[in-house]
C-alpha cells in the first residue's frame, strides 16, 4: 500500500553538472510537481516527458525550464506515484526545488528510502534491494554486470526451489501429524534424506563461492615486495601502464607507499608500491620500511620481486620466509633482459625448499620492466590468484554478500540437525522444528520475513536519492 507521506530527494551527485534530477513519491507527488512545475496541460501523462517552468511558490519569473516525467503506481520504482523533475544541474536550484517541495506537503527523504518503499511494496526482494546498492558501487563493468544479474532476481532464483521443496517437506510432515488418524501419506525417510542431501550440496556451492564473490564485488589489495634496485617500482608502473612510481638506478627511491587501483580482468585490484626492504641508512628510510611491512600484513597478494642478474642473497632469503605464512605469494624473477646469474629453475628450487611441507611452491614468472617482457604472463598468473573461480556463470551461481554467507551458513546448520534426525528416524515434530530453522535464514535473504534493525543495517549504507 503506498506510505501517507511523500518523500523527495535530489537524485543525482552532488555538485554542478548539466542535468540534475528531483525524485518525488508518495501519494501527493503529483499534486506536488503540478503546484510548483507550469505545465502546458493537466493532468500529467503517465510515462510522458513534459516540458515545464520552476518559478518557485511566489508567481514570478521562471528560475528554469525543467522537464517532468511522472510514473503512476503500481507501475513505478517504488509502486508508488512517482514524479521526476529534470532541471539543469545548477545546486541552488534543485535545493530550491527541494525546499519548495517540503513547504508543499512531502519531506526530505532518508538515505535509501525509495529502494526501501519499493521493497516495502512488493517491487523487489531484499536480495534485489542489495543489488542496487552493489550496482551503484560498482567501479568495473563486471561488477556491474554481476550486480545486473542478481538486481533481475537470480539470488532467489537460485534459492526458490530450494525453499519450495522445505515448505514442500514441512506441509507433508505437519499433514501426517495432524491427520495421523486418517492415515495421510508421509514421504519415506530415505526420500527425505535425499532431499536434504540435494539442498545441502547446493548450499554448499554457494557458502563456498563467496570467496570468489567477496572479491568481485570489493577487489583485492597486492603489494608489491622486494629488495632495493630489483625494479619493484618499474614493475608496478608496466602493471598500470603508467609511470606512476619514480624509477631511478639509486637503491632506496621509493621510500613510502605509492599505491593505485587499476582493473584486471572487471576486478579492482589495488597495487602498492612498497620500499625497498633493507637494514635503513636514516629515520626516513626506517619509517618507510615499516610501511612496508604493515601493507605487506594488510594485502589479500603478495608479489615478491628477486633480480635475474644478481645471484640469490640471504636478505632475499629471510624476506621470502617472512612472507610465505601470510598467504598468496607470487615470485617475479625481473630484470629477465640482463645476463642471468639466477634461473627459473633454480628460483624454482629455491622456493620449494623455503615451503612448508603442506604449502604450494609459489608460481615463478620471469619478466623483464625495461622491455615489459612476461608483464602479460605476470597479469595472468595475478588473475588466476585473485580469482581462481572465474568460470563460473553469473546467474546466482555465486553470492557476494557477507550477510548472504553468513545465513546460508545458518540454514546449513539446521539441515545438518534436520539430516541427523531423520537418519535417525526421530518423531517428525522433532524434524520440523529443525527444518523450520532451516527456512528462516533464506526468509531473510529474500525478504519473506525481516527484522526492523535488518532493514536498518542495509538502508543506511544507500546515497539519499536512491
Amino acid at each position: 500500500m503506498p506510505s501517507e507521506d511523500t518523500i523527495v530527494a535530489i537524485s543525482t551527485p552532488v555538485g554542478r553538472g548539466g542535468l540534475g534530477v528531483v525524485r518525488l513519491s508518495g501519494s501527493r507527488a503529483i499534486e506536488i510537481a503540478t503546484r510548483l512545475i507550469k505545465l502546458p496541460k493537466i493532468p500529467l501523462e503517465t510515462q510522458r516527458a513534459m516540458l515545464g517552468t520552476f518559478s518557485g511558490l511566489e508567481s514570478g519569473p521562471a528560475l528554469d525550464q525543467v522537464v517532468v516525467t511522472c510514473f503512476r503506481r503500481p507501475h513505478s520504482y517504488t509502486a508508488e506515484d512517482v514524479v521526476e523533475i529534470s532541471c539543469h544541474g545548477a545546486p541552488v536550484i534543485l535545493r530550491h526545488l527541494v525546499e519548495c517541495c517540503c513547504q508543499c506537503g512531502a519531506r526530505a527523504a532518508e538515505p535509501g528510502e525509495f529502494t526501501l518503499r519499493a521493497f516495502l511494496n512488493g517491487r523487489i526482494d531484499l536480495a534485489q534491494a542489495e543489488a542496487v546498492r552493489d550496482l551503484i558501487d560498482s567501479q568495473t563493468l563486471y561488477q556491474a554486470r554481476v550486480a545486473a544479474q542478481q538486481l533481475e532476481g537470480a539470488v532467489s532464483a537460485r534459492l526458490r526451489p530450494h525453499k519450495q521443496v522445505l515448505l514442500d517437506l514441512i506441509a507433508r510432515l505437519e499433514a501426517g501429524i495432524d491427520f495421523a488418524e486418517d492415515d495421510v501419506s508421509v514421504l519415506e525417510w530415505e526420500e527425505i534424506l535425499a532431499r536434504l542431501e540435494n539442498i545441502q550440496r547446493d548450499f554448499q556451492k554457494l557458502v563456498e563461492s563467496y570467496a570468489y564473490g567477496r572479491v568481485v564485488r570489493e577487489g583485492l589489495t597486492l603489494a608489491i615486495v622486494g629488495r632495493p634496485n630489483v625494479g619493484k617500482s618499474s614493475l608496478f608502473n608496466c602493471l598500470l601502464n603508467e609511470e606512476r612510481a619514480i624509477v631511478t638506478p639509486i637503491p632506496g627511491t621509493t621510500r613510502d607507499l605509492v599505491t593505485e587501483t587499476a582493473t584486471l580482468g572487471g576486478i579492482p585490484l589495488r597495487f602498492v608500491d612498497t620500499a625497498g626492504i633493507r637494514e635503513a641508512l636514516d629515520a626516513v628510510e626506517k619509517i618507510g620500511v615499516e610501511r612496508t611491512f604493515q601493507a605487506i600484513a594488510d594485502s589479500d597478494l603478495r608479489l615478491l620481486v628477486i633480480d635475474a642478474s644478481e645471484p640469490w642473497t640471504e636478505a632475499d632469503e629471510r624476506l621470502l620466509k617472512k612472507l610465505l605464512p601470510l598467504g598468496r605469494l607470487l615470485v617475479a624473477l625481473n630484470k629477465s633482459d640482463l645476463p642471468a646469474a639466477l634461473s627459473p629453475a633454480q628460483l624454482a628450487s629455491l622456493l620449494n625448499a623455503a615451503r612448508g611441507p603442506e604449502a604450494a611452491a609459489p608460481a615463478v614468472v620471469p619478466t623483464s620492466a625495461l622491455k615489459g617482457d612476461g608483464i602479460r604472463e605476470l597479469k595472468d598468473k595475478l588473475l588466476k590468484a585473485v580469482a581462481p573461480e572465474r568460470g563460473l556463470g553469473l546467474e546466482g551461481e555465486f553470492i557476494t554478500n557477507l550477510r548472504h554467507r553468513q545465513l546460508l551458513e545458518e540454514s546449513l546448520r539446521s539441515l545438518a540437525k534436520a539430516h541427523k534426525a531423520a537418519a535417525e528416524h526421530l518423531p517428525h515434530e522433532m524434524l520440523l522444528l529443525d527444518l523450520y530453522d532451516a527456512l528462516r535464514p533464506l526468509d531473510q535473504i529474500t525478504g519473506a520475513t525481516y527484522a526492523d534493525d535488518v532493514l536498518d543495517i542495509i538502508f543506511r549504507t544507500f546515497c539519499v536519492g536512491k
